[in-house]
């Protein structure tokens, strides 16, 4: 079974401590060098449980070791689960590593508290333009991280059952509207063939609350803050649309459309037949075409009213401040911005390469490929989580709030409370300023 959650931020428990740590602090930095040995660099990664984009990174170390004398890497690996533990532990004795992987989200919280430093990209072989937007981690307009792929969300269903009920085929340029949607799953429903009639993994914790369902919130025409300046949640998160949105999340159990909690195999429930239609992502996708072949219908997103939403940010590569070798650190971040690297890692991976160039280089990503929608949906469809140190926060309290009104909370005062407590804590934490 697939493994949504590695690629997405592990932003519950972990980043909340990483956030109380730094929380006062504004971003002034720490001092003190560490991740250095002369001209020896550590490098920091969560991939110890994932041997195929571990060995990437182990490719990418040794080919820099072998082409120059100046600096060396050396490569420390952590288990996803574990990681921002470490990272937390080791900021604190300032003892952080030179270069080290961070979810996107979580970028803005660890530059406001000092844990990265700003990147100079300008002498790698890729322009930070070509890359997908959400592939690229900027924080008051300084860049602290880049990504090599990112995934998208979607929806699988079976060509053969949307043909029987009669339901129309979405495409990405006409994606369905609410009341399609809702009347496809009506007809499939009363059709008595399928357990779940839609499954959207609410079985899974942590971060993929905000990253599965925050977008639709978004299309909705809500968001989880007021982006205009990060300062509140009023208005966004317990607004009029916000409120559609969550009477209508509640509705799909209500209605007996999906369940409260999806069992710990949604993806295996769809291929075995007990779903009709799978919100899911791009990671997915193979193993559904081993299974349906040309019977797979890979579709857009709802279009609930403000546009098709799809989340964007994956696992990134920054420099820590307390680096001793910054020089020799961004020469290594440097080196490894080459198309075969995007294209090593989208293989490894099963996702959507961060460059045009890149892309076209992955079987099934290509123009004209089977897979080239989920390209197409993280450039036009992406919408990156708030880019504020405040983010690890407002995932939680959105993830509790959202499982609460499919629970059968009261929608309003849910929402009223999820404002109320993101934006005591933007107040405390003084919006996250810099300076203490």
């Amino acid at each position: 079974m697939e493994s949504r959650t590695r690629r997405l931020a592990v932003s519950s428990i972990a980043a909340l401590v990483a956030a109380a740590l730094v929380a006062g602090c504004g971003g002034t930095g720490s001092t003190g060098s560490s991740g250095a040995d002369g001209d020896t660099l550590t490098l920091w990664t969560h991939n110890a449980g994932n041997a195929a984009e571990y060995g990437v990174v182990k490719q990418i170390v040794k080919d820099f070791n072998a082409g120059q004398s100046k600096y060396k890497v050396k490569i420390q690996a952590f288990p996803q689960g574990s990681y921002n533990d470490s990272v937390v532990a080791a900021a604190s004795a300032k003892k952080l590593p030179c270069v080290l992987d961070v979810d996107g989200p979580n970028v803005p919280n660890w530059a406001w508290g000092g844990y990265l430093a700003p990147l100079d990209l300008s002498k790698g072989k890729i322009a930070v333009k070509d890359q997908l937007p959400s592939t690229v981690a900027t924080y008051q307009d300084k860049t602290y991280a880049f990504g090599f792929y990112d995934v998208a969300l979607t929806m699988y269903s079976r060509k053969s059952v949307l043909e029987k009920y009669d339901i129309r085929v979405p495409t990405f340029d006409k994606p369905w509207t609410e009341d399609e949607f809702m009347d496809a799953l009506a007809k499939i429903k009363a059709g008595g063939t399928f357990k779940n009639t839609l499954d959207l993994g609410t079985g899974d914790p942590g971060e993929w609350w905000p990253y599965a369902y925050s977008p639709i919130l978004q299309s909705f025409g809500g968001d989880l803050i007021n982006r205009s300046d990060y300062k509140t949640a009023k208005g966004a998160l317990n607004g009029e649309k916000a409120v559609e949105w969550g009477e209508w999340f509640r509705s799909l159990v209500t209605k007996g459309y999906a369940p409260q909690k999806s069992s710990k195999s949604p993806a295996d429930d769809f291929r075995n037949g007990k779903t009709a239609i799978q919100w899911d992502g791009s990671w997915s996708a193979q193993a559904n075409v081993d299974k349906f072949g040309d019977d797979l219908a890979i579709l857009p997103p709802v279009d609930f009213g403000d546009g098709p939403k799809v989340g964007g940010a994956s696992w990134q590569w920054g420099m820590s401040s307390t680096c001793s070798n910054k020089e020799g650190a961004q020469a290594y971040l440097n080196f490894s911005r080459q198309t075969k690297y995007f294209v090593d890692f989208a293989k490894a991976t099963g996702t959507i390469a961060a460059t045009d160039e890149a892309a076209q280089q992955v079987k099934g990503y290509e123009t004209g490929g089977p897979f080239n929608v989920f390209l197409k949906a993280a450039q036009e469809f992406a919408v990156v989580r708030p880019v504020t140190p405040a983010y690890p926060y407002i995932s939680t309290v959105f993830s509790k709030t959202a499982r609460d009104i499919l629970a059968g909370a009261d929608v309003e005062g849910a929402l009223d409370q999820a404002v109320s407590e993101i934006d005591s804590n933007l107040s405390t934490n003084n919006y996250y300023s810099t300076g203490s």
